[in-house]
């Protein structure tokens, strides 16, 4: 059944409907990393990684509602459930208990790298098909590069 009705063509809404949806399982996970990280960071720099977590989740979760909403506005009904996420979600994540300050730089590290990898190759998947979608994407590539950066930077000099 499809409530909505798309502009686009079938073949070019589900190429960006397999952008859309698999970008919203990896920003409402790496919403979940950034609280996992808030909650359980420990060390001298706790409170300025702690705030800067906050910085991250709420970008996640921002870009994950327009995300589900550009994937509803095409017809797709997006999917955020927590098994659904449990079961796509394939970036680096945090593990049980407390977290050092350099444990959780390098997390969010590789774990936003991740992300602007899938998304670069989502962002040549919806080039002819949906330059709407990818317009969204390359935004999204933007911010997660930034904050990446911002945290890569907490390191220097290398460990």
């Amino acid at each position: 059944m499809t409530v909505v009705r798309s502009t686009l063509p079938d073949a070019a809404r589900e190429v960006a409907g397999e952008a859309l949806q698999s970008t919203l399982v990896d920003l409402l996970g790496i919403s979940l990393v950034g609280k996992q990280a808030h909650w359980n960071i420990v060390g001298p720099r706790f409170r300025s990684i702690h705030l800067q977590l906050d910085e991250v989740v709420a970008t996640a979760r921002t870009y994950s509602d327009t995300v589900a909403e550009r994937a509803a506005a095409l017809g797709l009904p997006p999917d955020g459930r927590p098994e659904t996420i449990a079961a796509a979600y394939a970036l680096p994540g945090a593990k049980e208990g407390w977290l050092r300050d350099d444990e959780v730089v390098r997390l969010m590290v590789e774990t936003l790298e991740s992300a602007i990898g899938r998304l670069r190759e989502r962002i040549d998947a919806t080039d002819k098909p949906d330059p709407v979608t990818q317009d969204l994407l390359i935004g999204i590539t933007a911010e997660l590069e930034k904050q990446r950066w911002m945290f890569e930077a907490e390191n220097w000099p290398r460990d």
